[in-house]
């Protein structure tokens, strides 16, 4: 450095105090802003050397910025930040006096110029459309990214903030740093400077390299080529944080341990440097010697004589003033011919030296300074704006450089080592590249997985919360089942067969499970529900559109009487399903599943029944009542066809019937089996015959019997069959006029059984059955409809069930005072079910 250091006053504005950090930004074209702590900023000509304007400010101004079109001015203030047109500077300048005695022209902001209400605000950045204000908030610091265009908040960010404990403190309060940084290979834009890497960067934005920016805030941003916003606080920590990469937070880049003064970049663009209040300051260089594998980031960290007032960053020279001198720090590397881990000990060793020597540039009471800027009548000529402690605007031109020995190329070896990390960075990116593809590729998956089971479960949900469907209408996705009876280990039981029907659009994926909940349709009103019933899981890998899923459970043992049940299906989806592996470390989910509800099928004494082709296939039953029951009982048989004696039917001495219009019965059997038969020239034999068959093979509900067609063993019109108690019945059908206001012809269904248990699940099934399979409506039936309360009359069998199994009885009674009210309850409803025989129209 040959000479001294020249030093210019320009203009004189004063200096207000201790309220705020004073700043020099770049303003419209080749004018400055300057700020000093007081309620007045100033835009000023260093061309010129005129003060072109005076803003007049709501509140201490702590920061100014003006946008990248130059078309607009932010001011930050206490109360929020203001925006001020250049249109109005300008007609404001332009209508001044000619006088230069009367002043500069004043601009007072007001309220209205008020875009963001956020009290407190210290530092402001314009990143292309994005406006960021940090401020203090108790004691934490708020970063917020503010639309440009229509000042909408985007999102905030918070860092606690931490005390530092000095050992010397200036007498400016100290206003945080705030930055941006661009990869050197990013698209250019409108937020970063569109010079070359040579030329001075735009106030508040640098370039770096892009493999230290890479290393510096991982790969995740250098691939997304998002500008990084860094804010140096007073507490010492360097925070940054990416700013078009979705779910960013806040991070620490590291801490000084005490308040940052300034942060940028050298090399050009090769090193990030920041200095503390203190005197420390931290190199952050991209290690280019050694194997791949140990290449990461190099932090020099030194310590110059301190305290550091202000700085500012050029090329390879950090400026900064000591408050009593303005001293140059050499950051560039020099030549070597060592390659490997020896250049880089030699690369230490000139910046400890370095740190350990700054050039002292004679310049004193320095408290702001402006980045460099290069002299275009005197080329090589480096010139300085600063802020003297006094409000004095001063142009420091800097002696010529005459070291042309840094200005020398790379040897070979220099650039082998490039060409080495260059391949060794593109490795490291395309293996990062790589695991990231397959990290989205899975998450791919598991939202189309999600997609599948969020519409399979809008579609089960409409299903079960629609207001009215028809009463065909099934859900697309359902279950059916079938009854048949096995016989293993000389023990002859009920099974039950559920098919899963999947005739959606959709493929039921992994993580389902085909639940079925099996319970009595009328439980004894002293066990609850939840003791009785069974439930069991089917869990099941994939079943596409069109396909089946067939699984088999034993419903009952030969000799149970806990009849009719209810069979309730249901889906079930594990939420680890989704995940996967990753689940086991979400505990959370290990319990969680969604239940979707399908269909619920009841499976009555009809489907239960084994029909033999004889009566010697009947069981012979002992009687167990007591003798009043059975005197009462034989006394009433006569009403209802059976032999007063008791042994015209082999002991059958309960019975029940239900009759039916025969013109209502030929219209269900018409619309339920899809038959070609006239109704009109229908035999009333063959009504009797087509009854029995389809009671026995209807799959009402979807329950089907294993007895269908010519496997039904039928001698006229009657069935002997036995029960799922084991006792022997018989189903009878034949024909009955009924005078009801004239003769109506009916078909009456009886059943005979020397239990009461299986007359009356028979008579409840059968009387089920014709409820539910509903005929084509007539309007000309409507004159000899006779409303008998068949709903209250299913009601009252489901009763008469419950309290047989309540009772734990088939067909016999014991001893006891219980007992005996409990028979004497069965009997009363048994007389009125007998005396009172059902008629359906």
């Amino acid at each position: 450095m040959d000479g001294r250091c020249a030093v210019e006053t320009c203009a004189e504005f004063g200096f207000a105090g201790t309220s705020c950090t004073p700043r020099i930004r770049c303003g419209f074209g080749t004018d400055v802003l300057l700020c000093t702590g007081s309620d007045e900023a100033y835009v000023f000509s260093p061309q010129e050397r005129k003060l072109k304007t005076v803003l007049q400010c709501p509140g201490p101004v702590s920061d100014l910025v003006v946008s990248h079109d130059k078309q607009r001015l932010y001011v930050a203030c206490r109360s929020g930040v203001y925006c001020v047109g250049s249109q109005l500077l300008l007609s404001r300048v332009k209508g001044s006096p000619a006088d230069a005695s009367s002043g500069p022209p004043e601009l007072k902001i007001s309220s209205e110029s008020l875009v963001v209400a956020e009290e407190g605000v210290l530092s402001l950045l314009l990143v292309g459309s994005v406006l960021v204000t940090l401020s203090q908030r108790d004691a934490s610091w708020m970063l917020t990214l503010y639309k440009s265009s229509n000042y909408e908040k985007l999102s905030s960010f918070s860092q606690v903030s931490g005390d530092v404990n000095t050992e010397e403190k200036t007498e400016i309060r100290r206003s945080p740093v705030l930055i941006c940084f661009h990869s050197r290979d990013a698209t250019p834009s409108s937020s970063s400077s569109n010079s070359s890497s040579d030329e001075a960067p735009t106030q508040g934005h640098f370039h770096l390299d892009s493999v230290l920016f890479k290393l510096l805030f991982g790969v995740d941003v250098a691939l997304a080529k998002s500008p990084v916003i860094l804010c140096g606080l007073p507490d010492g920590c360097v925070c940054f944080v990416p700013l078009r990469l979705p779910g960013s937070r806040l991070r620490v880049l590291h801490s000084l341990e005490q308040p940052v003064v300034f942060v940028g970049s050298s090399g050009p663009g090769r090193c990030l440097v920041a200095v503390g209040e203190l005197g420390r300051v931290v190199l952050m260089k991209a290690d280019k010697g050694g194997s791949a594998e140990g290449r990461g980031n190099v932090f020099i960290e030194g310590c110059v004589p301190g305290p550091v007032v202000c700085g500012c960053v050029d090329k390879n020279t950090v400026y900064y003033s000591t408050g009593s001198d303005l001293l140059l720090l050499d950051l560039s590397e020099g030549k070597s011919g060592e390659e490997g881990q020896g250049k880089d000990e030699e690369t230490r060793r000139k910046m400890d030296a370095s740190l350990q020597s700054p050039t002292s540039l004679n310049v004193c009471r320095v408290v702001a300074l402006a980045p460099p800027t290069c002299n275009t009548a005197a080329p090589g000529v480096v010139e300085l704006l600063g802020l003297s402690v006094r409000g004095q605007l001063q142009r420091i031109r800097l002696p010529v450089r005459t070291e042309d020995s840094r200005l020398s190329s790379g040897s070979d070896s220099q650039v082998g080592r490039s060409v080495r990390d260059l391949l060794s960075s593109i490795g490291d990116v395309c293996e990062r590249a790589s695991v990231l593809k397959t990290s989205i590729k899975s998450k791919n998956q598991i939202l189309q997985h999600l997609n599948q089971v969020l519409n399979i479960s809008f579609l089960l949900m409409a299903g079960a919360n629609g207001a009215e469907h028809p009463p065909l209408q099934e859900n697309p996705i359902r279950c059916r089942a079938s009854t048949s009876w096995s016989r293993l280990l000389q023990e002859d039981s009920l099974t039950l067969t559920c098919v899963l029907d999947n005739s959606s659009a959709y493929v039921l994926e992994r993580g389902w499970t085909l639940s079925i909940t099996v319970f009595p349709l009328c439980p004894p009103p002293s066990a609850g529900v939840e003791n009785l019933s069974t439930n069991v899981s089917f869990p099941f890998q994939s079943l596409h559109p069109g396909e089946t899923l067939d699984v088999s459970l034993p419903l009952a043992a030969a000799g149970e009487s806990s009849f009719p049940v209810t069979v309730s299906c249901s889906l079930l989806f594990s939420l680890t399903s989704l995940l996967g592996e990753e689940a086991a470390n979400l505990p959370a989910l290990q319990s969680s599943c969604i239940s979707l509800p399908l269909n619920t099928l009841t499976v009555d004494w009809l489907h239960a029944l084994q029909v033999s082709s004889s009566k010697a296939a009947q069981e012979k039953i002992t009687p167990h009542a007591t003798d009043a029951i059975e005197a009462f009982l034989r006394s009433h048989r006569i009403r209802c066809g059976g032999n007063a004696e008791g042994g015209g039917e082999g002991g059958l001495k309960y019975s029940a019937s239900v009759r039916v219009s025969a013109e209502l019965l030929r219209d269900t059997l018409m619309v339920a089996k899809s038959s070609d038969l006239d109704p009109a020239k229908t035999a009333p034999e063959n009504v009797c015959l087509s009854l029995l068959e389809w009671l026995l093979s209807e799959g009402l509900g979807g329950v089907t019997t294993g007895q269908k067609g010519d496997q039904i063993a039928l001698r006229g019109s009657v069935v002997h069959a036995q029960s799922l108690n084991r006792h022997a019945v018989k189903l009878t059908a034949k024909e009955v006029n009924v005078g009801v206001e004239e003769s109506l012809n009916t078909v009456e269904v009886q059943v005979h059984s020397s239990s009461i248990a299986a007359v009356c699940g028979l008579h409840h099934a059968v009387l089920r059955r014709t409820l539910l399979q509903r005929a084509p409506e007539r309007a000309a039936s409507t004159k000899r409809v006779q409303s008998l309360g068949l709903r209250e009359a299913l009601q009252r069998a489901e009763h008469l069930l419950q309290q047989i199994q309540q009772s734990r009885v088939s067909g016999v009674f014991s001893g006891g005072a219980s007992t005996e009210q409990m028979s004497r309850t069965l009997l009363d409803v048994y007389r009125e079910l007998r005396e009172k025989p059902l008629l359906i129209i």
